[in-house]
């Protein structure tokens, strides 16, 4: 007999916004190929389906450092030997967006579809407006892309307008901008989306970043935007009942590394905001973003948020583990 198919449990509404890290698709060196980051999809896509199964709609938002570091490093390549056009990193946003959302929206579908859960599911390219006066333009500060000598770094900087930097004696990258996100442009689509119960990825990679030229117009910037910051965005402007970011640890620790390292199981808003302004217990590219992406999400009226790892979704939603994050 057929399997009779069966809708995630009917209760209220809730909408969760995940963001999930796009160094979690891979798992080591060993483990880069695009068939291994589709594996390591599936396992996230089968913890985001344990959420779905218990009647959350979810939006979910992806990082995409790596994989935007393969397409400029192949397109690099692809330039210096042939003599191809290299792919600007705006587009290179959009390419991995399509990429990893084709990956994980599979991975979902077919997950779905074998728990007997009859829900779609759907990717959205999404654009986020920055501001071209955000003081990130005047500093370009995070790597992008290939290492290269400095003859070829100081060449391109004159010839391409490039600003690079010497990386800690392994040779010179190309740094550009990274502005907080302002406005997600297809922000009344994911909300439709949402609102009709359709599992939406978006946002993915911070958002493909663009700035406004006038006229009611939008173009792409060489930037790149925090995912975690406008998985927030997304959050507060969603109301979402939950804001997850799924990283590489089941919990948060303070004075990590250190003799006195404690693993949290709760922070008030108010014990968040303390322990980030002493500047020693969240390292800046790492943890740091995701606690003031939370932070923000709070201040504006969200109600909960957790740090996770993605194997310990279901344990966290039940408060077994992770770290979780509310005002009282």
């Amino acid at each position: 007999m057929p399997t009779k198919k069966r809708t995630a449990k009917k209760t209220k509404r809730r909408v969760a916004v995940v963001a999930i890290g796009g160094n979690s698709l891979i798992k080591d060196a060993a483990h880069q190929s695009v068939e291994d980051q589709e594996e390591a999809l599936r396992e996230t896509a089968h913890h985001i389906a344990d959420m779905i199964e218990q009647g959350w709609d979810v939006a979910i938002g992806h990082g995409n450092g790596p994989q935007v570091g393969f397409v400029l490093r192949r397109s690099e390549i692809a330039h210096k030997i042939e003599g191809m056009h290299e792919v600007p990193l705006d587009v290179c946003g959009a390419d991995t967006q399509g990429a990893i959302g084709y990956e994980l929206q599979q991975a979902l579908q077919n997950e779905l579809y074998h728990r007997g859960i009859k829900k779609n599911v759907a990717t959205i390219i999404t654009q986020v407006l920055v501001d071209q006066k955000d003081p990130a333009f005047q500093n370009p500060s995070k790597p992008i892309g290939g290492f290269m000598d400095q003859t070829e770094a100081l060449r391109r900087k004159t010839e391409m307008g490039w600003s690079v930097v010497e990386d800690a004696g392994r040779g010179w990258r190309r740094v550009v901008p990274s502005p907080l996100p302002q406005e997600i442009v297809e922000l009344t689509t994911v909300g439709t989306l949402i609102k009709n119960g359709i599992i939406v990825i978006t946002v993915g990679g911070g958002g493909i970043p663009v700035i406004d030229v006038g006229d009611g117009e939008y173009r792409g910037t060489a930037a790149v935007i925090d995912k975690d910051f406008a998985s927030s965005l997304l959050a507060r402007e969603v109301k979402a009942d939950l804001f997850l970011i799924a990283t590489a640890v089941e919990k948060v620790a303070i004075n990590f590394g250190k003799p006195n390292q404690h693993w949290l199981d709760k922070m008030t808003l108010a014990e968040t905001k303390r322990y980030l302004a002493e500047g020693t217990h969240f390292a800046k590219g790492s943890m740091a973003p995701k606690i003031q992406a939370i932070i923000w999400y709070l201040e504006a009226g969200g109600k909960h948020a957790i740090i996770t790892n993605p194997e310990n979704i279901g344990r966290a939603l039940r408060g077994e583990t992770g770290t979780h994050i509310v005002h009282k």
